[in-house]
């Protein structure tokens, strides 16, 4: 078994620049995940679990806490554009790394080609007749150039972009809220007629809550962006600290809250709710002019921004494996502080989705979803069995390291961990969801094969 003290190659970051902010940190935290998940896919959440569907994203938002929080102990002990891939290494050994870090670099590539996709669906939309294929085409060239320029250019162009998703969530909530209490010029307090009168609280049943809850965990996929960045932080220590602590009440306002005001002010099983997105449908049922088109905005800015924070990631992923020799080396050339061809490799998948876009624009988005469905619980369970074995190697190395504490360790680790084996057989039981998990099963075990015959091979060498 390697031991728990193997360390990241030092110098392995000497390449990158540290040109982000604490402020860039924290809103790049928000642009991975407020994306097509909670502004899209929540409405099928909502359409299966009805009212249900807050308590679905509150049990996957206290799971996805545990998670961030054993990721931010690690990483504050560990500052690595590797994150969890290099935490994986240094727990468990090079195919660890190399099977988790591969794993969300694919997982990343392929959503940028989603988020694409449903950016470009959003503005055909606006502008019939116009090719899709030629939108995803012009974002992914947009966010490929602005990944190849420096570091600090990116951090400032999302911290713009999830500004803007941050502000109009907030306003969403304060207006909803006004609504819920009535006091909305031109509207009648809901009551909890939505909430208990078409079925009652849970009018899918247990099946229902299932798929509600399945829908929430994927939709908070990129919050693990944030200890990526840190790497190139002004001070990574005190900057994945930060962010970390701060995601609790970002789930809870965001994620759950936003949940709370759409269930109340809409009926649950209202077309429109999937067919324009829960965000849309709830502000038209407000009547407030242009709202809703407004919200389409929002929406594709939030789709955008989510594509370049991804196009971001996956490229220090990628570059953080080559640096520890999981990876073809070219990829790991740096020019002007940014992993250049890292960035280009990244955003390959991207323009193969126009290809796609133009030749199977009818299933294509399904077909990626499958593909990446389950890989966010592969992650989420690296992290987790790593931090249980590297914990007590940080309280001997020195508990100075320890800035950032998982609570009641080793309790809620191992709760953690029950919760990823009961959402996985969730899955299984659901077709439309078993799918996803057979081709993430096969994706892992085929990456863990080739992480550990690499590791044989280098180490007979």
């Amino acid at each position: 078994m390697p031991s728990t003290t193997v360390k990241t190659p030092p110098g392995s970051e000497a390449s990158l620049t540290h040109g982000l902010k604490q402020r860039h940190l924290s809103m790049i935290a928000l642009g991975g995940v407020i994306g097509a998940g909670l502004f899209v896919g929540s409405g099928a959440g909502i359409a299966a679990a009805g009212p249900s569907i807050v308590l679905a994203y509150t049990l996957s938002g206290l799971l996805v806490m545990l998670v961030m929080r054993m990721l931010g102990e690690m990483s504050a002990a560990h500052p690595s554009s590797g994150s969890f891939s290099a935490h994986a290494e240094r727990a468990f050994g090079p195919w660890a790394g190399f099977t988790v870090g591969w794993s969300f670099w694919i997982l990343l590539c392929t959503a940028v080609g989603l988020e694409g996709i449903g950016a470009a669906k959003i503005v055909t939309g606006w502008l019939p007749g116009t090719p899709e294929w030629a939108w995803v085409a012009l974002f992914m060239l947009v966010f490929c150039g602005t990944n190849l320029a420096a570091v600090k250019n990116f951090g400032e162009f999302e911290f713009w972009f999830a500004a803007l998703k941050v502000g109009a969530i907030g306003l969403f909530l304060v207006l909803g809220v006004l609504a819920i209490a009535g006091v909305l010029p031109g509207t009648d307090a809901p009551g909890t007629a939505n909430l208990t009168g078409r079925g009652g609280f849970f009018p899918g049943g247990g099946e229902g809550l299932v798929v509600g809850l399945l829908a929430s965990v994927f939709a908070y996929g990129g919050l693990e962006t944030v200890t990526i960045a840190a790497a190139e932080s002004e001070d990574p220590v005190r900057g994945v600290a930060s962010a970390v602590r701060t995601a609790m009440w970002r789930i809870a306002l965001f994620y759950v809250g936003s949940m709370a005001v759409i269930v109340t002010l809409v009926p649950w099983d209202a077309r429109a709710v999937v067919a324009k997105g829960p965000y849309v449908a709830a502000l038209d049922e407000l009547g407030i002019p242009g709202a809703g088109q407004l919200m389409n905005v929002v929406v594709l800015v939030a789709l955008l921004s989510a594509m370049n924070a991804n196009v971001y990631g996956s490229s220090r992923i990628a570059y953080s494996l080559v640096e520890r020799g999981l990876g073809p080396g070219i990829l790991g050339r740096v020019s002007g502080g940014v992993p250049r061809l890292a960035v280009l490799a990244s955003s390959v998948f991207g323009f193969v989705c126009v290809v796609l876009s133009y030749w199977r624009p009818d299933d294509v988005f399904s077909w990626l979803l499958n593909m990446i469905g389950a890989v966010i619980l592969v992650v989420w369970a690296f992290v987790a069995v790593s931090q249980l074995r590297l914990r007590r190697a940080l309280e001997r190395e020195g508990a100075e390291r320890l800035t950032v504490r998982m609570w009641a360790f080793p309790y809620l680790t191992w709760v953690a961990l029950a919760g990823m084996a009961a959402i996985l057989v969730l899955m299984a039981r659901e077709p439309g969801t078993r799918v996803q998990l057979y081709w993430t099963g096969g994706m892992t075990l085929l990456l863990a094969c080739a992480g550990y015959a690499r590791q044989r091979s280098r180490t007979r060498a």
